[in-house]
């Protein structure tokens, strides 16, 4: 893709500062952030200005996840001021998740479309199934066994967040709860995972896309620079907007209603997958 005018440019800049409000929308409406909500935005927005279909996922990762590096900053920096954040826990995980952020910029860099593709799918599909099924107060433990199983799951949480462009926090509550940790320090530690994954991420997918052809105006790698200029103060302010809605509906019909967005995501992408 290229842009002839000035006229081209600004309609590039527009359509980015409409992903980034989507994005602050849907963020604050369902109560999360990260790729969960700004790769199926960006991707589609990608779309619209023709982006090549083999790169326009891996461009819509990179950017999500230069835009949640000052995201993630900001909130693991206000959860660790009110003494939500497990700083134990949270030093025993970081060298895991950046050694699998790593092996996710490895992967980032040699595998086609489909296979992010496939990892989007399935995590849209598990995420859909918790969201419909509902959660439950399960625990495997009062604290974190003393086993390498929690380092190994370490490696998985910084390969799989990169690959799908999240700040992992999901992953790490979900731990942490599991092995009796209150939901509010497992919520702030997940929280501080963020920024372990957001920076190396984003370099991982600098790198894979250096030099690639197709790519739209001022793009480094798999990183659109305007892209993250535009869709984060676009964010921030709408995200307000999205909150105040659901402050107004039940908890229950917010699961349901981001169950459903997951659902189209999936199949937007698994249709892309078959075809």
């Amino acid at each position: 893709m290229t842009v002839g005018s000035a006229a081209d440019l600004v309609g590039f800049a527009l359509m980015l500062a409409a992903a980034g409000a989507a994005t602050g929308f849907l963020s604050g409406l369902f109560g999360i952030g990260g790729g969960a909500v700004a790769v199926p935005v960006l991707y589609e927005m990608f779309r619209w200005l023709d982006v090549s279909d083999e790169v326009r996922l891996q461009l819509a990762l990179g950017t999500s996840l230069a835009v949640m590096i000052p995201t993630t900053w900001q909130s693991a920096r206000h959860h660790a001021a009110k003494g939500s954040l497990d700083r134990v826990a949270l030093k025993r995980l970081a060298g895991p998740i950046v050694a699998g952020t790593a092996i996710g910029g490895l992967v980032a860099g040699a595998a086609p479309a489909d296979v992010f593709r496939a990892v989007w799918v399935l995590f849209a599909t598990a995420m859909c199934a918790k969201l419909v099924v509902g959660t439950g107060r399960w625990r495997l433990g009062e604290t974190l066994p003393a086993s390498y199983g929690v380092e190994l799951y370490g490696v998985f949480v910084g390969l799989f967040s990169t690959l799908l462009s999240i700040g992992g926090g999901v992953f790490i509550t979900t731990l942490l709860t599991l092995y009796g940790k209150p939901v509010r320090e497992a919520v702030g530690t997940g929280a501080g995972v963020g920024p372990l994954i957001a920076v190396p991420g984003t370099i991982a997918f600098i790198w894979a896309g250096w030099g690639t052809v197709g790519l739209p105006p001022y793009t480094l790698g798999y990183v659109n620079l305007l892209g993250v200029a535009l869709v984060v103060p676009a964010s921030v302010l709408a995200a307000p907007l999205g909150v105040r809605l659901a402050h107004r509906v039940k908890q229950r019909t917010l699961e349901l209603m981001l169950a459903a967005f997951l659902a189209s995501v999936g199949s937007r992408f698994l249709y892309a997958l078959v075809t």
